[in-house]
């Protein structure tokens, strides 16, 4: 086993490239079990970078694994409770890493007082949230440069004692 260490926003630019550097691996090597080559390629036709890559991020909390100091994988947190990223390199998959950036969004979810958390899954993001709990809303087909691919439109809603501190008299 080696050391991970989670780090929370806080990223340098080359960072940030760094994450849709996983991005891309994740999906194009990690999802081949559920999607095709056309498909990968339509979700993520490039590596995600620069200042539009950047932008994107900015408003979301995201929380980073880390091994050696590189970054292994991510997850994002918007104010809405919005998970628009979650994504472990593929050579990283199915170790726990994914569930280990989890533990750390429902924790910033519950500082955050949010009550449900929502998400727009693959197959594999499916599979790894109906394992912590969340369910289904529905299948959604989307179209990507002229592709169809499945997603699930996912929730979960959080069961935080948000009244634990209160006043009770």
């Amino acid at each position: 086993m080696y050391n991970i260490y989670i780090q929370i926003n806080n990223l340098a630019t080359s960072e940030i490239d760094q994450l849709g550097v996983i991005m891309f691996d994740a999906v194009r090597e990690g999802a081949t079990e559920f999607y095709s080559s056309k498909q990968r390629q339509a979700w993520v036709p490039k590596i995600p970078s620069g200042a539009s890559w950047a932008a994107r991020l900015a408003s979301q909390k995201i929380v980073v694994a880390r091994k050696a100091e590189r970054p292994i994988g991510f997850m994002t947190l918007d104010k809405n409770g919005y998970i628009e990223f979650a994504f472990v390199a593929s050579e990283h998959q199915r170790q726990g890493i994914g569930r280990y950036l989890y533990t750390w969004i429902e924790a910033l979810a519950h500082k955050s007082n949010l009550a449900r958390l929502h998400s727009q899954a693959s197959y594999l993001g499916r599979r790894f949230f109906e394992q912590q709990g969340w369910e289904v809303i529905r299948a959604q087909q989307i179209e990507r440069d002229g592709t169809t691919l499945t997603n699930f439109l996912m929730e979960k809603h959080l069961n935080f004692d948000l009244g634990a501190n209160s006043d009770k008299s």
